[in-house]
């Protein structure tokens, strides 16, 4: 259900996706996907209002998506053979985020 959320740090009311609920000591927080800047934050429940249906019907600026079977490389580099290749790695690192965005541009 998206609801509308105020960023402390965005210092504004944005539309928000409720990923989960958690208890602290003296009020509840909630974990949030912001749809318009695809960032996730934490929100007290009294900055949590119900949407007007007029605020729900702008198209939501970001989207979550994922790349059908990309998978992370990274360079290996052998300094006694004095080579480098691309190979598959088990995560993202540094190396495979900046080889796959040069390959996005």
């Amino acid at each position: 259900q998206v609801c509308v959320v105020f960023s402390e740090q965005l210092k504004c009311w944005c539309r928000a996706v409720i990923k989960s609920i958690m208890h602290c000591t003296d009020h509840y927080q909630a974990q949030c996907f912001l749809v318009d800047y695809a960032k996730y934050i934490f929100v007290k429940s009294k900055d949590m209002r119900v949407a007007l249906e007029a605020f729900m019907q702008i198209p939501y600026r970001a989207k979550k998506c994922r790349l059908y079977r990309a998978k992370p490389v990274t360079l290996c580099i052998n300094f006694c053979e004095d080579t480098a290749k691309i190979v598959p790695a088990k995560r993202w690192d540094s190396a495979a985020t900046w080889y796959f965005q040069n390959l996005l541009k």
